[in-house]
C-alpha cells in the first residue's frame, strides 16, 4: 500500500510540476533536443550503434541454427543407435563452444563500440 501512495504522490507532484511549465518551455527543451539529436557526431554513434545491433543480432541465432543442423544430421548419420548418439552429443557440445564464441564475440564487439564511443 505504502508504494502504491508514493506513486500517487509522485504522479500529482509531476502533474503540478509539469503544468507550471507549460507547453511553451516543453517546446523549448524538445526543440534544444531535437538540435542535439540531429548533430553529426551524434549521427555517426547511433549509426554505429545499429550497426552493432545488427551483427550482433545475427551472428548469435546464426551460429545456433547451424549448430542444430549439425546436431540433427549426426542424430540421423548410419550407425548404430549409439553411434548416432554419440555422433549427436559430440556435435552438441562442439555447437555450444560455437554459440559461445559468437556470444564472446559479440560482447567484445559492444565493448569496443563503447570504448569508442566514449573516446570521441
Amino acid at each position: 500500500m505504502r508504494g502504491k501512495t508514493g506513486l500517487v504522490i509522485g504522479l500529482a507532484v509531476g502533474y503540478v510540476l509539469g503544468s507550471r511549465a507549460g507547453r511553451e518551455r516543453y517546446e523549448q527543451i524538445r526543440t534544444q533536443w531535437l538540435k542535439l539529436w540531429n548533430t553529426e557526431p551524434v549521427q555517426k554513434q547511433v549509426d554505429k550503434a545499429k550497426d552493432l545491433a545488427k551483427s550482433a543480432a545475427l551472428a548469435v541465432p546464426t551460429t545456433l541454427w547451424e549448430s542444430a543442423v549439425k546436431v540433427t544430421k549426426a542424430a540421423t548419420t548410419k550407425g548404430t543407435a549409439g553411434e548416432r548418439l554419440d555422433a549427436a552429443l559430440q556435435a552438441g557440445k562442439d555447437g555450444a563452444a560455437d554459440v559461445a564464441e559468437a556470444a564472446e564475440e559479440t560482447a567484445e564487439a559492444a565493448k569496443s563500440a563503447a570504448d569508442t564511443r566514449g573516446g570521441a
